[in-house]
């Protein structure tokens, strides 16, 4: 009976032991630090329409530092932004000089009174995703945008000729309520706030859910106007997402990406069915509850 139960311990412990071992080699996730974000430089080309938010403030640029001083801890061995991949080129140049500290005085000489002037001088590309990749060292900032044309004539015409009114509304009260709730945030709130309130579940949900609910239903039974109009959009976000799987290398353990906080909703959940990447979110760098 003795030799029973000593048995028994022993192989509860060689149990316990092989276990433990397992957990302990088990390889680690690779991290995607996620930020979704609004424009900096709102160009307005977004449905819902909101007021502008100047990043150029002192205050805005002292949050700007401490958002990059904690992606340099991340330590992201790639970045990638809403860019056009196919013009890499050109994003490349932009960042070698903002790198050897001439790019503000490019932008000076060659957009200064000019209509894009702004998006230079205040995107996220530049404002915050060079500056982080600047501080971690990196030689590159990746671009992963795929622009495609959202048929949005092509909604209004399915729900027009299917006389859906219900949609219709659902479609103005989601615009104007966006609009009037991020306009009273970004009077009351400040830029790393207004970022982390982009990206909590719900505010991922009102968003992606809005293309189901709403759009995917417009047009009559046999015109399906809204539900191509939700593919292109997924269609877009899959391929940019095709380019961050084929650029991340197998030496690559952390990446950041930034994009509309719309895109990222959609992104978060391709990353999450992938199951190679551990999520990062921009309130776990900064350690806000």
């Amino acid at each position: 009976m003795k030799k029973l139960i000593i048995l028994i311990l022993v192989q509860v412990l060689f149990t316990l032991g092989f276990f433990s071992i397992s957990n302990a080699q088990a390889p680690k996730k690779k991290q995607i630090l996620l930020i979704g974000t609004f424009h900096f430089n709102n160009p307005g080309a977004d449905a819902v329409k909101t007021d502008d938010f100047d990043v150029t403030t002192i205050a805005a640029q002292q949050e700007l530092e401490k958002i990059t001083n904690q992606i340099k801890k991340f330590n992201p061995n790639k970045i990638f932004v809403e860019w056009e991949y196919y013009d890499q080129k050109n994003l490349d140049s932009l960042y070698q000089l903002y790198i050897h500290n001439q790019y503000e005085s490019y932008v000076e000489k060659n957009f200064k009174n000019k209509g894009n002037y702004d998006m230079y001088v205040q995107n996220e590309i530049f404002q915050l995703a060079f500056r982080a990749a600047k501080k971690t060292g990196l030689k590159q900032v990746n671009g992963m945008d795929y622009p495609l044309p959202m048929p949005f004539d092509t909604v209004m015409n399915a729900i027009h000729a299917a006389k859906q009114d219900d949609v219709m509304a659902e479609i103005s009260a989601y615009t104007s309520g966006m609009a009037k709730e991020a306009n009273l945030k970004r009077k009351t709130m400040g830029l790393t706030a207004l970022i982390v309130d982009l990206n909590t579940e719900k505010a991922r949900k009102i968003n992606s859910g809005f293309y189901i609910k709403t759009l995917n239903r417009a047009g009559q039974t046999d015109n399906f106007g809204g539900a191509f109009s939700v593919a292109e959009w997924y269609k877009r976000n899959l391929y940019m997402y095709s380019i961050v799987q084929k650029q991340i290398q197998s030496s690559d353990q952390r990446a950041v990406i930034l994009l509309g906080s719309g895109h990222v909703a959609i992104i978060k959940k391709f990353i999450e069915d992938e199951g190679l990447y551990e999520v990062v979110e921009l309130k776990d760098i900064m350690k806000i509850k």
